[in-house]
């Protein structure tokens, strides 16, 4: 039986970054716990101080088919690239030609980009000068790209 998992995203603002990857995504916040009507209720039932309720967020799929992701306030700020980070499958595949997905990633870094994101680095497909994908940035220098 498969372990339940949940990515967890250190940051400076979990609301502004659970904002984002819920647009991101096509995700909606996550429904509180089992048992409690809203996730005031259950902070209140566990004692977390007021002053920490922004301290952290979740999302998760509607459909129920990706997994759930946390987003957790922490003092220290990014400084290195992340090693892990996730592919966003916006192009249609490989097997479409380059152009057509090259206009459906410019068409995404767009509306990203006018989320908060930023475009690193392009990468064109090889031997062709169609963009192939795109190494970005969500909101606070997270990194993910879009294929």
């Amino acid at each position: 039986m498969a372990t339940p998992w949940t990515i967890t995203v250190d940051c400076a603002d979990a609301r502004l970054l659970a904002e984002f990857w819920s647009a991101a995504l096509g995700y909606a916040p996550a429904p509180p716990p089992t048992g409690f009507e809203s996730w005031e209720a259950w902070m209140v039932h566990h004692e977390v101080p007021a002053d920490e309720w922004g301290d952290v967020a979740a999302i998760s799929d509607p459909d129920g088919a990706g997994p759930r992701i946390s987003f957790l306030r922490v003092d220290e700020p990014r400084t290195v690239k992340n090693r892990l980070h996730p592919d966003l499958q916006v192009s249609g595949g490989r097997h479409l030609p380059a152009e057509l997905r090259g206009e459906r990633l410019a068409a995404e870094a767009q509306r990203l980009c006018a989320l908060g994101a930023r475009v690193v680095e392009e990468h064109l497909s090889p031997g062709s000068p169609h963009v192939d994908h795109l190494w970005m940035a969500d909101p606070e220098g997270n990194d993910f790209c879009i294929v």
